[in-house]
């Protein structure tokens, strides 16, 4: 009996847990369209789905389904052609050039799957860059050596991109992601250029530093084992949502 009671109340703290978290990422209808000589090419036909703070959320989708362009617009480095992205509630889809990097550099980081280091600089320099840009508290050095630390780099703070491993180098690109402390880290493919040892180190890298910081965790991926690491993964298929895989219920079109 004491163990029922025990479970009932499990589950009903796990629904207020649930239940309090914010929405940090609201997709409504998304479409984008491209010229193709005199005709348009329907890229994304109608994308929504909505993802709280603290998930961890793959999006899943073959080549020339259009994962790649709905991540870039979703990450503000595209426009819809119709639709909203909201982040923290705020609009990205309809901004200025100059308020949307504003935006990305205080709410969104990104991973590369190239990891687009500064060849020049070492790698605490490297996760030092966006913390020039706009208003960031505290020493840009004390925090790039913080980070550097979370992700088991702080015997590597002076090597550049090509002294390290491949897996270093994408360890640096998500201290880089982290270091203006988004509401949101967005990965394109992170382990794409790695060996499977090391792509597997980077994803539990994710889960730990998602467990460690509540940051949410967005990564675009082909590769279904990828995909399985995530709380929940969003099938696009030809331009639209196919399905939401959960653990915790979610919608399925």
């Amino acid at each position: 009996m004491d163990e029922i009671v025990t479970q009932q109340a499990t589950g009903e703290k796990n629904q207020v847990s649930l239940a309090s978290r914010n929405i940090v990422m609201d997709v409504r209808d998304i479409t984008k369209s491209l010229p193709l000589g005199r005709e348009r090419i329907d890229i994304l036909k109608g994308i929504s789905f909505q993802i709280l703070s603290g998930e961890f959320v793959s999006i899943v989708g073959p080549s020339g389904s259009g994962k790649s362009t709905l991540l870039g617009i979703i990450a503000g480095l595209d426009n819809p052609t119709s639709g909203q992205v909201l982040v923290d509630g705020i609009d990205i889809a309809r901004m200025s050039e100059g308020k949307l990097a504003a935006v990305r550099n205080q709410k969104i980081g990104m991973v590369f799957q190239a990891f687009n280091l500064i060849p020049t600089l070492t790698a605490q320099e490297n996760v030092e860059v966006p913390l020039y840009v706009g208003k960031h508290k505290g020493s840009p050095s004390a925090r790039a050596k913080q980070l550097l630390t979370l992700v088991g780099l702080s015997h590597r703070l002076g090597h550049r991109p090509s002294q390290l491993s491949g897996g270093e180098q994408q360890r640096v690109a998500i201290a880089r992601a982290l270091s203006t402390d988004p509401a949101i880290v967005i990965a394109d493919e992170p382990t794409g250029n790695l060996d499977a040892r090391n792509g597997e180190n980077v994803l539990s890298l994710i889960a730990d530093l998602r467990a460690q910081t509540g940051k949410t965790f967005i990564i675009a991926t082909h590769d279904p084992n990828v995909a399985s690491h995530a709380d929940h993964a969003i099938r696009i298929v030809d331009g639209l949502v196919g399905d939401i895989d959960a653990t915790g219920g979610r919608i399925t079109q």
